[in-house]
């Protein structure tokens, strides 16, 4: 681990043990810009930071809970990114206007990414209702297996 100005960085396979992705992924996260370029050493070798692991973090969660492709990812992460900076920018603000215009951002930007997470949630509950129908269909035909198991019974 190395110690900056801004405080310790992670070398590129201390990021990928500790996010459970191979290295070569975080390349491909920096080249589709979801990560934005490391900090690097004299060698050339890639420094990360902590919020660089939280990224990675939520890419993964965004991939594995909600399916998210790689670009709907990348606008999640932006959009997170300008609502931290309208953050910081409120904090700063004494003029009413300009908090209630970065107010305003702020819900236009998250209105955005809740429509994203909305959109994949009702994809997933289309695909569980067409595995819950196909449960139904087996359930029926177990069903009518019985039933006329039970005719053929009684008959004999």
């Amino acid at each position: 681990m190395a110690v900056g100005r801004e405080g310790a960085y992670l070398q590129i396979g201390e990021v990928a043990e500790r996010t459970g992705v191979t290295q070569r992924t975080l390349r491909f996260y920096e080249e589709k810009g979801l990560l934005k370029p490391p900090s690097r050493m004299e060698g050339g070798f890639r420094l990360y930071s902590e919020e660089d692991v939280q990224r990675v973090a939520e890419i993964r969660r965004l991939q594995s809970l909600l399916g998210f492709s790689l670009a709907e990812i990348k606008e999640m992460v932006e959009a997170e990114e300008v609502r931290q900076q309208l953050r910081a920018e409120y904090r700063r603000d004494a003029d009413v206007a300009d908090r209630r215009e970065k107010l305003q951002r702020g819900l236009e930007v998250t209105e955005q990414q809740c429509a994203l997470i909305r959109q994949k949630v009702e994809q997933l509950q289309a695909l569980q209702q067409e595995y819950e129908a196909r449960l139904a269909r087996y359930h029926a035909g177990i069903a009518q297996l019985d039933a006329a198991e039970e005719v053929v019974g009684t008959r004999q």
